[in-house]
């Protein structure tokens, strides 16, 4: 890493920045797939709060009620086994090049980085290891004697929590935002206005239109990773 004088911060966005689709709504399909969610009972939830997430609209509590109680009717055997699948089935084709070309731009110039994503961190953290980041800022599920209890713990990674993660995540290194000569925060999404706010550079990827045009007025870098209409 580079002397602490010149130090860069380089945060990413998952779903829908660095993915071409949303983790959280395709493991949710790909466990009705197996048969293991009732697709009657789940996949319409799934995609009102999905709509939710896309309109800001989003309960995050109330989606974590939902998302996280299939976690604790299964052990973590069963649930790796299905996740790696996923991977395979889901997660790898949703990786363009172009977004391992930006991590691997960020890693190579020494900047720290890290992966910020409301997902949770059972669904996301082999993702952050497959793209090569080596922190992830997530929404945690709580565990107790390693299974899940399908509560979360601690301050949601949505929203306004973003921030809060990511500054506990600074300070529990001896860092803070002066720290770093420059700040990217890489996002899609409307709901993460005030991570973006924050960053000396913020970047627009593959925008949501709510964010495009913020974007547009604030004279904020646009990047496009995916090809069009893959999310």
């Amino acid at each position: 890493m580079k002397d602490e004088a010149a130090m860069q911060l380089a945060l990413f966005d998952l779903d829908n920045t660095l993915l071409s689709g949303d983790s959280d709504y395709e493991w949710a399909r790909h466990l009705m797939n197996q048969g293991i969610l009732d697709r009657a009972t789940f996949e319409k939830r799934n995609t009102e709060f999905f709509e939710q997430y896309k309109a800001g609209l989003l309960d995050i509590n109330e989606f974590l009620d939902f998302q996280l109680q299939p976690l604790a009717r299964h052990t973590r055997a069963e649930l790796d086994a299905w996740h790696a699948e996923f991977m395979a089935q889901r997660v790898r084709p949703m990786i363009t090049a172009k977004a391992r070309e930006l991590i691997k731009r960020h890693r190579d110039n020494g900047d720290l980085c890290a992966l910020v994503t409301a997902t949770n961190s059972f669904v996301t953290g082999p993702i952050c290891r497959e793209l090569d980041i080596p922190h992830l800022i997530a929404t945690v599920p709580a565990q107790e004697n390693g299974r899940f209890t399908g509560k979360s713990r601690g301050t949601p990674a949505f929203r306004e929590g973003k921030v809060t993660r990511v500054e506990a995540w600074l300070e529990a290194q001896g860092l803070h935002w002066g720290s770093f000569e420059r700040t990217w925060f890489y996002s899609d999404s409307l709901n993460d206005l005030p991570l973006l706010g924050l960053v000396t550079d913020p970047v627009a990827v593959d925008p949501d239109p709510t964010l495009r045009a913020h974007a547009e007025r604030a004279g904020w870098a646009i990047l496009n990773l995916h090809p069009a209409g893959a999310a």
